[in-house]
Order: C-alpha cells, then sequence, then structure tokens
C-alpha cells in the first residue's frame, strides 16, 4: 500500500451470532454466583463505547492520564529500543493514546527505511476508518492498515500475515486486567505465537495501590460508571430480546485485596426472569450478577505473567506515582 493511505480490511469470518451470545449470558447467569465477567466485549455497544470514553474523563480515573503520561515520557525510549517500524494496535478505539507512539516511530524512521506502518485492530469499522483519516492527515507519510475483528477471533489471522518490517504489538489501557487468568495466559499465549523474531509486546497494567483509590476509580461521583455497567444489561436486551428492567439494577465496585482485583456488580432490586427460546434466568431480589474483574499487578505478578505466557519481560515503565505500567515484552 502506499504511504499516506488508509485501508480498512476485515477478519471477521462471520462473527459470533446470537446463539453464541446467548450460550454465553446463559453460562454465566446459571452459576452461583451469577458471573458474566468472563465477557467484558458484551459491554461495547456503540453507547457503551461512548460511556467508556466518558469514564475516562472522570477525575477518579487515574488510568488514561497515568498512561498517557508514561507514553509521552517514554515512548522515545521504547521505539529506540525495540526498532520496531509498524505499530500494531490491539483495540484501537478512537486511537487517542497512540500518536506519541506513532511520534516515536516516525522520528526513529531512518531516511533509507520503509515507511512506518500503523495497523489498528478494532470491533468497528467506522471507528477504524474516522481515526484512520484523522492520522493520515496528520501524518501524510504513515501507511495506516486498520482490522475490523475482535480478540477471541481475530489476534491469530491478524499477526500471522506478512509484514517486511518488525512489529511492536500494544495493547493498551490495562484491558488485559478484564481476562480471567486462564483467559489471560491464553491471550498472551495467542499473542506471543503470533511474534516473529524482532516483534516486541507493550501491554498496560493497573498496578497495586490502595484500595480507596481503586473503588473511586470505579464507583465515579458522576455514576458514568454506573451507567456504562447498567449497558450491558441493555446490550443483552437489545441482542437476545432478555426483557430485563436495567433500572432495577444497582451498581458497586469493590476491591478483593486477596486477588488483587477490582469487581464490579450489578445487584437486581426486585425478582426479574428471563425466558426467551435461547436464554433462560431468573434474579432474585437483591441477587448480584458479576460484570467485570479488572486484575492490578505488581511488578512481580507481571513477570510471572509473563512468563507463564511464554514472554520475556524486558522492561516496565511506570508514572510517577507509580498508579499504572507499561510493560515491554518479547519471545522467551
Amino acid at each position: 500500500m502506499r504511504e499516506g493511505t488508509v485501508e480498512v480490511i476485515s477478519l471477521d469470518k462471520g462473527g459470533e451470532d446470537a446463539g453464541q451470545m446467548a450460550r454465553d449470558v446463559g453460562s454465566g447467569l446459571s452459576t452461583t454466583p451469577k458471573d458474566l465477567s468472563p465477557w467484558p466485549k458484551y459491554f461495547y455497544d456503540a453507547e457503551g463505547s461512548r460511556l467508556f470514553e466518558e469514564i475516562t474523563a472522570q477525575p477518579e480515573y487515574y488510568q488514561t492520564g497515568a498512561e498517557l503520561s508514561i507514553l509521552k515520557s517514554r515512548s522515545e525510549e521504547i521505539l529506540a529500543r525495540t526498532r520496531c517500524r509498524e505499530l500494531v494496535e490491539l483495540g484501537s478505539g478512537s486511537a487517542s493514546k497512540t500518536r506519541a507512539l506513532i511520534d516515536a516511530m516516525i522520528d526513529a524512521n531512518g531516511a533509507d527505511g520503509p515507511p512506518p506502518r500503523y495497523v489498528p485492530l478494532d470491533v468497528s469499522e467506522s471507528a477504524l476508518r474516522e481515526s484512520g483519516e484523522r492520522l493520515v492527515a496528520e501524518y501524510p507519510g504513515l501507511e495506516i492498515q486498520g482490522f475490523v475483528g475482535d480478540f477471541d477471533l481475530s489476534l491469530g489471522r491478524l499477526l500471522g500475515r506478512p509484514s517486511d518490517r518488525n512489529r511492536l504489538v500494544a495493547f493498551l489501557g490495562g484491558t488485559v486486567g478484564n481476562f480471567t487468568p486462564q483467559k489471560r495466559r491464553k491471550f498472551l499465549g495467542a499473542l506471543r505465537a503470533g511474534l516473529r523474531e524482532g516483534d516486541r509486546a507493550l501491554i498496560g497494567l493497573d498496578l497495586v495501590k490502595d484500595a480507596r483509590t481503586l473503588e473511586a476509580a470505579y464507583n465515579d461521583a458522576a455514576g458514568v460508571t454506573a451507567r456504562f455497567n447498567r449497558n450491558m444489561i441493555r446490550v443483552i436486551n437489545n441482542r437476545l430480546g432478555a426483557g430485563l428492567d436495567p433500572d432495577l439494577f444497582s451498581h458497586r465496585a469493590v476491591y478483593d485485596a486477596d486477588l488483587e482485583r477490582i469487581e464490579m456488580w450489578l445487584y437486581s432490586e426486585a425478582e426479574q426472569k428471563v425466558q426467551t427460546p435461547d436464554l433462560e434466568a431468573r434474579f432474585e431480589g437483591g441477587e448480584g450478577v458479576r460484570t467485570e474483574i479488572s486484575a492490578k499487578f505488581t511488578p512481580e505478578s507481571a513477570a510471572r505473567t509473563f512468563e507463564q505466557s511464554g514472554l520475556e519481560l524486558l522492561d516496565i515503565y511506570t508514572d510517577d506515582r507509580d498508579l499504572f505500567a507499561l510493560a515491554l515484552g518479547g519471545p522467551a
């Protein structure tokens, strides 16, 4: 492809149908306690994506600002160290935090080398096109090749595609903490399997800190996270015809110090029942469903997580308050 262009390609071979979602949701609502946290992607319809962007602007939500400060201060060092000329971003969204890495990649690009390339993966084709058009206007010499797909279905196909340059695969925002430990190992193992010699991975990790700071970030005073949490019920209603009342669910987020993770819950304030051809479930009054986990890391647990997945932790970069980290890894 030519530099200064945007190309968007679909990796989705049909995707997951409503039947798969019904199986996931049915499985989660049949456990004790009810648990939908293994499927965080069901938060993200258009409204869920909008609400998450609003969450990142809340004063209690430190993650975005802390991660951005690391990117602004350390991207040049990271790109000089990795010597990567292709930036692959998983779950790119609006690409709002990516510019520091793109700037550093362009600055590090030699005059005789191939033009730098940005390869975002996102479930939203419109988001890819909109962010791509903005970026190519800002960086006329940048190649942008976007891919539509999600992590579960598309990672192997994305990383298996030919590339003529070393790649930095970025998974920002602490999203890896939303996976269960088993799924985290599986995901990072698949990422490791897709890395070739010279490739590197840059993973955002939220760090262990005091419970008050953590819980405030997920129980913001404006109630945006609560609306985001209840939006999962709306997604289930819209796609499965579940007929649950989102306004009858109250939001709560708590920190489990033993497991070093935040847990988000919704509690039904009244008895509710779901009965469709594909899904049957019942909520008692006061019964909860866990909707998300968000693991927090120390440098030691980050190294163990990488090692268990066949990755070597090469370095870990933190902000000046040790709130957040970017972990740089490569094939072990």
